[in-house]
This record gives structure tokens, sequence and C-alpha cells, in this order.
């Protein structure tokens, strides 16, 4: 069985069958057996406590929990992940102990039910409910709130119950061990990952706040959009000249934004240079767009970036400087970026880029990139060895005798 896409996870939860859903490796790396709340029995409770092994809960929304009136199980929650337990619970009625399976999936039934409230359940009790932070895993890439996506997506109630997997030694379950479990058992395994991208292709987050026109000294007149969203609550900007035409092939630059090249005319880069020259590019070319992304330092933060400047003149290289502080060599993501290119109607864009790791990541969320342009500046005595790093590091096609 092993790797599913999101369309047979959803499915699978709609059938009423479980799955893996596994995290980010640079998160918890964890596999967790999840179903719809509303689908569970004492079965797939039984099958969870005795293959899973983890601890068995039961994920709902924000409204839910309230409804219900779970407080937080602390109130200063200090846990590495920040995972939103509430106090445990139990059935008011049909239950003995609590602890069977039973008598487990009795409870989860009873507070997933229309119309259930705080008087339909005793405190504290053997289901742990998890408080999943609204808008899901476009806030927060967990289990907690991708079981409630998926539970949702599936046209199910907005609740998942969620049980780790764990090795016969007692470890975690990591991806190969995860694998084998899936063959074994029949059960496909999806990622929050994919959860997201599905989201991002299938959904709209991204709105436009004001527009004008505005003209410039790199490339005429264009039509300054600026937009918000609810995922990373900053406003991103689009530069549009020309009518977009989704049935044309439209020349798209994503720019990230470096406050540092773009405002102060850095010479430690070439940010300035290349956002000027796409600009000049659309003008020439007679239509086009930009998209001016608030991801500073490759998106690690204006301070951080600094922080990496500083290392850099100690004898560092960019990617290296970023590894240093904590940091992948690039911490961008392109999912709100591609909702403001197609929020546009552009639907086939020629790139203008040298980073190969754009295009997959635009593509990665449904756009169709017909073709790669190159935007190539001309370095200075400043950002040489940046260019190198970039090219023999990061893998950007560039022309260099490096």
């Amino acid at each position: 069985m092993s790797k599913i896409t999101i369309e047979q996870a959803i499915k699978d939860i709609k059938a009423g069958l479980m799955v893996i859903l596994v995290d980010d490796e640079d998160r918890e790396n964890e596999g967790d057996l999840t179903m719809a709340a509303e689908a569970v029995t004492p079965e797939a409770v039984n099958f969870m406590a005795k293959y899973g092994r983890g601890l068995i809960c039961l994920s709902m929304t924000g409204e839910t929990a309230d409804r219900l009136a779970l407080p937080m199980m602390v109130e200063n929650n200090t846990s590495s992940y920040g995972t939103g337990f509430t106090v445990s619970i139990e059935a008011k009625v049909g239950v003995t102990t609590g602890i069977s399976a039973a008598d487990r999936a009795t409870t989860i039934q009873a507070a997933i039910a229309d119309g259930a409230t705080a008087d339909d359940l005793v405190r504290p009790g053997h289901i742990f409910p998890l408080r999943a932070r609204d808008n899901g895993v476009m806030v927060r890439v967990g289990q907690t709130e991708g079981s409630v996506d998926l539970a949702h997506l599936a046209g199910c109630k907005p609740a998942g119950v969620i049980c780790e997997i764990m090795d016969d030694d007692g470890t975690m379950a990591r991806m190969p061990s995860l694998e084998k479990f899936s063959e074994k058992h029949g059960i496909g395994i999806c990622t929050v990952a994919d959860l997201v991208k599905y989201r991002l292709k299938t959904e709209s987050f991204v709105r436009k706040a004001a527009e004008t026109v505005i003209p410039t000294k790199y490339g005429g007149e264009f039509r300054m959009i600026a937009y918000e969203n609810n995922l990373d609550n900053l406003t991103h900007i689009a530069m549009v000249k020309g009518e977009i035409d989704p049935e044309n092939e439209i020349l798209v630059r994503v720019h990230s934004e470096c406050m540092t090249g773009d405002i102060f005319g850095s010479m430690r880069c070439d940010c300035d240079d290349q956002l000027h020259k796409a600009m000049a590019m659309v003008e020439e070319e007679g239509s086009g767009v930009i998209i001016y992304l608030r991801q500073e330092g490759r998106g690690i933060g204006l301070v951080n970036k600094l922080k990496a400047y500083e290392l850099q003149r100690r004898g560092y290289d960019t990617v290296d400087a970023n590894l240093e502080l904590g940091f992948d060599a690039d911490m961008r993501d392109y999912g709100v970026g591609a909702q403001i290119i197609a929020d546009l109607g552009v639907r086939k864009m020629r790139l203008m880029t040298n980073n190969p790791t754009k295009i997959m990541g635009l593509e990665g969320y449904g756009l169709n990139v017909v073709e790669r342009v190159p935007i190539e500046v001309m370095p200075n005595a400043f950002n040489n060895d940046y260019l190198n790093c970039k090219q023999l590091k990061m893998g950007h096609l560039l022309k260099r005798d490096s």
C-alpha cells in the first residue's frame, strides 16, 4: 500500500477507513493512525491500541471544544510542538471503567454527537481531546490539524481519532517502519505536507486589499495590487502590466523581499538588480506579472538575515551562514505566491528565474511553468562569492566561469 495521494486519503476517510498521516521529518517525524471520529468503532480503537500503541486522542475544532466546555490541560503550554491537549474526558453514560475499546469508542461518539454538550461528558477520563487551530494545517502542520482537515474534506464531522505508531521495541516508527506497517495492514500513507499543497491548490486564502496604477523608473506603468491572506498575515504585492489572458504564456517573476538590496542598495546580493531587470523585461514584453513576496532573507527574516551577513563577514558563505543559525539554506515556500498568480488569472507562465527549486516549488501548487527565462545581472566585487555559492551549492543556473 504505502504512499497514497490526498485524494485517495480523503476517499479512505470518507469510507470509514484509517490512513497513516505523517508529519515533517524536521518536526516530530512520526506517523499517526488517523480516521474520522464519526466512523470510530470498538474494533478501530482496539486496532489502534494493539498495533499503533500510542496515545489515542480525539482531535476537534475550537468550536467543538468550546461547546463541550473543554479547557486546555494547562494555561501555559510549554510542550515542544504546542500540542493542544484539553482536559481528558469520559462519556457520562454507557461506559464502565472507561478504558476498554468499547468504552473509549462510546466516549468519542458521545463527544461528537449532534447537539452534544458539556453535560454529556465527565472529566477526567480516558480519551484525550486535542484542540485544532483554526485554518488547520495552513497554520499548524501537525496531525491534530491534519486529521480534522481530512475529516472535513471527506464530508464528515470535523473531528478525527489519531494514535501514534510505535515500533516493537517501543521507539517511534519512522518512514521505513511505517512503510512496512502500511504494507502489512493495507493502510495508505499520506503526509501533512501533501495536505497543505492540496488545500492550496483547491482553496483560496488570498484576497485583493487595494489596487492602483503607479509609474516606475524601471518598467513604466504597472497596476500595483496589495494582497492579504489568512496564512502568514503578511501583505504581498503583485505588479501587473497589460491584460492577463489565461490562454497565453505570461512572463512572470516571483521576487522575494530583500530590504537590504531592494531599498538600501546593498551590494552583497543581486536582488535589486534582478528586480529592476525583471520590471524592464516585462515592459519590453508589453505584459507580465511580478510577485513581490515578503520572504526576507530567503524566509529567515530581517534580523536573522543580518546575523547571517555578519557570519559571512567572518568567512561563512550564504548557505553555511544559514545552517550555522539553525536554518535550511532556503526556507521559502511559494504557496501564497502561487495563489496570487492563480488569482490574477495566470495559468501558463514563462518564469524569470535562475533557481530550478523555484520552478518546482510553483509547479507543486498546480501552476504550469512552460519556460524558464534566465535573469542574469552583472556581478560586482562584493557579491561574487555569493553568486558562486548560489551556483555551486544551491544549483542556480548561472553562466559563470567558476
